[in-house]
């Protein structure tokens, strides 16, 4: 049985920042190998696991999207044996100075977020957040052994280690969205022991942060009939208190907007109040900001479903979620997925 705690601990270990997952790829590739009937890789990097139903052939296809791609740097110059950088995926600059991170040159470097003395900064910049051009990294070498070691192009990951806080919470870098990988291979482990008819295709999904790479590729590949699509969304907290956010530790999301097809949501709402699992409704008005939109209109358009694990501070180096919502997620699509009969997709039709 999958100790989904270390594993988590593990993923957040990896860099994998979006158009480079290689390392995080490896290690779910490992952890879903005993989980799934077959693993590939896809043409851009999605890993895609195989978990056969027991229904005759030819048999419907559900598919689990969890992408695994991470925010991070990328060095643009070097100036000194000094990095400037930029971002991959949406960072916030204001959180930047003073951060641990590695510097993935020809050798993974330790190095740290500098910023200048507000004396040396151009006059308008030395008030207030410093904006990301005038940051640098610091990995303590001279400039002729920088050169040596690291390129521009090179990325630059988070380097803070995950940290358990009270009341089961993780705290740490990278959790969007490696809980919802967690949560997916929770779900692939409970379907051991549960008969499935429909085959069951679980997706890490490359580039999502960036391009929505993989989400738009790996349903050509796989043609699903209905998708599940697991993110993070926005968790109650200081100043995300409104429509927009739901309770921090209460429960998982249920995505409610037009990325979301509602026969799926009806599903999910009726098969978590039958579970006693607690949950929320998360408006999603406009697009959801998840793989579902990508998936949603691939090939003549499939119906997807979105499921959210609460997240406090995202996209920052101290994103906090609750372990008790990342078993929740895994234990409602192993459900749902183990009720799908043979027919269920004629019930799924879009209704006024």
């Amino acid at each position: 049985m999958t100790d989904f705690i270390a594993l988590l601990k593990k993923m957040l270990s990896a860099s994998g920042l979006s158009g480079f997952e290689d390392p995080i790829r490896e290690i779910i590739h490992e952890a879903w190998t005993p989980l799934t009937d077959e693993l590939s890789v896809s043409k851009i990097g999605s890993l895609h696991g195989l978990k056969m139903g027991r229904g005759e052939a030819p048999r419907r296809r559900v598919l689990i999207s969890a992408h695994m791609d991470a925010i991070g740097m990328m060095v643009t110059a070097i100036e000194g044996g000094l990095m400037r950088v930029t971002e991959i995926g949406g960072l916030d600059h204001r959180i930047l100075p003073g951060q641990l991170v590695t510097v993935h040159g020809r050798e993974a470097l330790p190095g740290v977020v500098v910023q200048p003395p507000a004396h040396l900064l151009p006059e308008s910049a030395g008030e207030g957040p410093v904006e990301m051009k005038y940051l640098f990294v610091d990995v303590g070498l001279r400039p002729a052994a920088v050169a040596e070691k690291v390129r521009i192009g090179d990325t630059v990951s988070y380097a803070q280690e995950p940290l358990e806080l009270t009341g089961e919470a993780l705290a740490g870098h990278s959790l969007d969205n490696r809980v919802s990988v967690a949560a997916t291979t929770l779900c692939l482990q409970e379907l051991q022991t549960r008969m499935h008819d429909w085959d069951v295709w679980a997706v890490a999904s490359a580039q999502e942060e960036e391009t929505l790479g993989g989400a738009l590729t790996s349903p050509f590949d796989i043609r699903p009939d209905i998708a599940i699509v697991i993110d993070v969304c926005f968790a109650k907290s200081t100043g995300s208190n409104d429509w927009s956010s739901i309770p921090f530790g209460e429960g998982v999301g249920l995505g409610y907007g037009p990325n979301i097809h509602p026969a799926l949501y009806a599903a999910f709402e009726e098969k978590a109040k039958a579970l006693e699992i607690p949950y929320h409704r998360d408006l999603m008005p406009k697009m959801s900001g998840t793989d579902a939109m990508a998936i949603q209109v691939v090939a003549e358009g499939i119906p997807c479903m979105v499921l959210g694990i609460p997240l406090r501070y995202m996209h920052t180096p101290v994103e906090t979620v609750s372990l008790k919502d990342i078993r929740r997620a895994g234990r409602l699509m192993a459900a749902f997925i183990a009720d799908l009969t043979p027919d269920a997709l004629d019930k799924i039709q879009w209704e006024e």
